[in-house]
């Protein structure tokens, strides 16, 4: 895809007026906004229950470079490499100052200042440099001051970084000068002392900037998402990327220390911010799909942060009277419930179905039962059927289960029954259940099969439409997509008439003002109705939620919500990779149907992960190309694949040969197994 300027590089000659636009650099650990005082480290939050919130930590890199001359000021943002910019340029110097959260050691942040002489001169040029933390300190260290829970750990965090003087100055002979500065942020003083040297040592060996950049370089060689025919969606779908990965771990960490993802990412969420910094069903439908589709890895990172946190599920059920786990509407680090206002803890029980989608996904993604069996995922899924079977109620009147008394997804609407996505999604999180306990040879209650076979899924036969619960009058405004979930992410079965009622019931009464996430859902199901142009008109209404050059979106479309809104960036991802592609992740395949809106020519998707291998798709107007990527085995060998496309209309078979582009007419069709593949399901 090429363009005039690079779109992965995101530049302006003015900072948006609106400081909470700028920037924000994280790496999975810490986050932080360029120029704030403060940053913020995962799993460290402040407070008791609702008042728990992301810690502000001081941030010794707030510095700002001053010079005496006029200067050109350029600030460039270059996702590439995940390196801020700051550029000044006068008649003498041009001074840069870079700033990044270094993406391979999670626990250190640099900034680099360069100055280069422009002329020559017997002068030195000397600049300020303008801190926000005493001088004379290099080293700092605090303590939560009250646990998310009584009983709970109060973690410590350390501070050393690189004193910063007040000038540098490059001498008369240089013609150019560069300084190194780090900060390192730890749970403990030992670790923060390994890390600093370990800086130093990257610093003296020149590998500081060069490790950090490989890192993102072999990221980005993962996965891809670009468009040919439209500037400004590719670049939102790259500033998409950047910012979701740059909420995740490494995918070489192995510290199992994830602290989850939050609305607002890692730069944001401190005390009455951006959600306070709480974890979200966003995280595992809205953020996650995007991720799952090339990083197995960074996928599992969410599962491992929604096993770490059973026991607070646990003691939320219990406190509910019910059994099995109840996941937190609003999760910190220990799983309790943290959310500031008890009606969604109690009645937005759709999060419990929503993390096992996420836990179903990956199977079907990757086959590794390891995350079931060792990384104890089976024990949230289990505990979340047992969970539903004890909250269901059963009405002998329609001879249904009911789910009373919650909080849809619209959250316009609290105390109903029957929430149409809410019981949809319990129905399936029950019927994994007892796929995976017959995979795993557990013995399944049969109380989890009855209720998922009888639990009600309210519909409207006169209109041939999914009302949002029982007594939903047609008609009345919704805050967000709700109902329309259904067909995707939720994927229940029905006519296309069905699904076309659907859209048109809720598309005109849905809040124009709501989360920015919503139009992605609409836009894919219009997708699936074959109607691309219709999808795109939605899907252009998402930008306007985002904010300035740097890509920075905002929750709402003023302006307004949570800043750095990695929900709505997710949906929009989602919009495209599983809405353009119609990918949809079964139990035996991955589906496709794609389809592509007049003014995009190409759509490329890169490193899709599907049971082992990466594919590179191609989608054009008439066709579509898949490259199975080649891998080498740990002897060295190109691994073999057993792996081949299904036409649906023709029923012809292709095998994917790694290295070997497929090409075929756009049609539906899915990648599976051929059919002597092993599969770990029972045939």
């Amino acid at each position: 895809m090429s363009y005039d300027e690079d779109p992965y590089i995101f530049s302006t000659d003015t900072l948006p007026s609106d400081r909470r636009f700028l920037p924000p650099l994280a790496n999975g650990l810490l986050g932080w906004r360029v120029y704030n005082k403060s940053m913020h480290m995962g799993g460290v939050y402040n407070g008791e229950g609702g008042r728990c919130h992301r810690a502000d930590v001081p941030c010794p890199l707030a510095v700002t470079v001053e010079m005496d001359e006029p200067a050109q000021h350029t600030y460039s943002l270059d996702t590439h490499t995940g390196i801020f910019t700051h550029s000044r340029s006068s008649a003498s110097v041009t001074v840069s100052q870079s700033l990044y959260s270094h993406r391979h050691y999670p626990n250190l942040m640099v900034m680099e200042i360069l100055l280069v002489r422009q002329v020559t001169s017997e002068e030195p040029v000397t600049v300020n440099l303008r801190v926000y933390i005493p001088l004379s300190l290099s080293h700092i260290q605090g303590k939560v001051t009250t646990a998310e829970f009584p009983g709970g750990p109060c973690p410590t965090v350390h501070l050393i970084w690189t004193p910063t003087p007040p000038t540098l100055t490059l001498l008369p002979e240089q013609s150019q000068a560069r300084w190194g500065f780090i900060l390192v942020v730890a749970n403990s003083l030992d670790t923060a002392e390994a890390n600093y040297d370990e800086g130093l040592n990257l610093i003296e060996t020149g590998d500081l900037r060069p490790s950090h950049e490989k890192a993102w370089k072999e990221l980005w060689l993962q996965s891809k998402v670009e468009v040919a025919g439209s500037e400004s969606l590719c670049k939102a779908l790259i500033g998409c990327m950047f910012y979701l990965l740059s909420a995740f771990p490494s995918i070489h960490d192995t510290s199992s220390s994830f602290g989850g993802v939050s609305p607002g990412g890692l730069s944001n969420g401190g005390d009455g911010q951006d959600y306070w910094g709480h974890i979200f069903w966003d995280q595992d439908i809205w953020m996650y799909p995007g991720i799952a589709l090339f990083y197995p890895k960074l996928a599992r990172s969410v599962l491992e942060y929604r096993v770490g946190t059973i026991d607070g599920a646990k003691d939320n059920a219990h406190k509910q009277g019910f059994k099995g786990l109840k996941f937190p509407w609003e999760s910190g680090v220990s799983g309790r419930e943290v959310c500031p206002e008890d009606i969604y803890g109690q009645q937005e029980i759709h999060i419990n179905g929503d993390v096992t989608l996420a836990f179903q996904h990956y199977l079907y993604l990757t086959e590794d039962l390891t995350m079931f069996t060792e990384g104890k995922g089976r024990e949230v899924i289990y505990g979340v059927a047992d969970y539903w079977v004890s909250r269901a109620s059963w009405s002998p009147e329609d001879q249904k289960y009911h789910l009373s008394g919650v909080m849809p997804p619209d959250e316009y609407y609290y105390n109903v029954n029957n929430s149409v996505y809410t019981n949809t999604v319990a129905k399936f999180s029950l019927q994994f259940a007892v796929d995976l306990a017959d995979l795993l040879q557990h013995p399944a209650p049969k109380e989890w099969q009855e209720v998922a076979e009888h639990l009600k899924i309210p519909f409207d036969e006169e209109s041939q439409y999914h009302p949002e619960f029982d007594g939903y009058i047609k008609g009345d405004p919704v805050k967000q997509a709700d109902t329309v979930m259904l067909g995707y992410p939720l994927g229940l079965p029905m006519s296309k008439k069905i699904r076309r009622n659907d859209l048109e019931a809720y598309e005109p009464v849905t809040d124009p003002n709501g989360p920015a996430m919503t139009w992605g859902m609409f836009a894919i199901g219009w997708l699936e109705l074959g109607e691309a142009e219709k999808a795109q008109h939605l899907l252009e209404k998402c930008y306007k939620n985002i904010q300035g050059p740097f890509q920075v979106w905002s929750e709402s479309s003023d302006g307004s919500g949570a800043v750095n809104f990695l929900t709505g960036m997710g949906g929009f991802l989602q919009a495209v990779l599983f809405g353009y592609t119609g990918f949809r992740v079964q139990k035996e395949c991955l589906a496709f149907s794609p389809l592509l809106p007049n003014d995009i020519s190409e759509l490329s998707v890169r490193g899709v992960s599907y049971l082992g291998h990466q594919m590179d798709w191609l989608l054009r107007k008439d066709d579509v190309c898949i490259v199975l990527r080649e891998q080498a085995d740990s002897l060295g060998n190109t691994k073999s694949c057993n792996l081949e496309v299904v036409l649906k209309a023709s029923g012809t078979k292709i095998p994917l040969m790694p290295g070997k582009p497929v090409t075929f007419p756009r049609e539906p069709g899915c990648v599976c197994k051929l059919a002597w593949g092993y599969s770990c399901w029972p045939v």
